[in-house]
């Protein structure tokens, strides 16, 4: 990255990049010392992430014969997640109730 820092011949534009790219490392450089992650057994690929979205978004959202529109998508999403969380669930619905929206049990 040293190298990269003290090269002259880049545009303004690709020099701002660059610099902003080498200042995020710089700065994040303690959050990836992957092997140490490794040794504690931390996952550290995008697999947990992916098949969170696969339940989360994909199962809900594209079944057969179902169309969205980004509003009504998002209200959904928003409500399956807090139905995969069991806490946050809860919450929900006690703020419903404290907002004037009684809830029957």
């Amino acid at each position: 990255m040293k190298e990269v820092k003290e090269e002259k011949s880049h545009s303004k534009n690709l020099t701002e990049k660059l610099q902003a790219a080498i200042t995020y490392y710089e700065n994040h450089q303690h959050q990836m010392d992957y092997a140490e992650y490794l040794e504690k057994k931390y996952p550290i690929g995008s697999g947990v992430t992916e098949a969170a979205c696969k339940t989360l978004v994909k199962q809900r959202l594209c079944c057969s014969g179902m169309r969205w529109k980004e509003k009504g998508a998002g209200i959904i999403l928003s409500l399956r997640a807090l139905v995969l969380t069991k806490e946050r669930w809860s919450q929900f619905w006690a703020k419903l109730d404290q907002y004037g929206f009684p809830v029957e049990p």
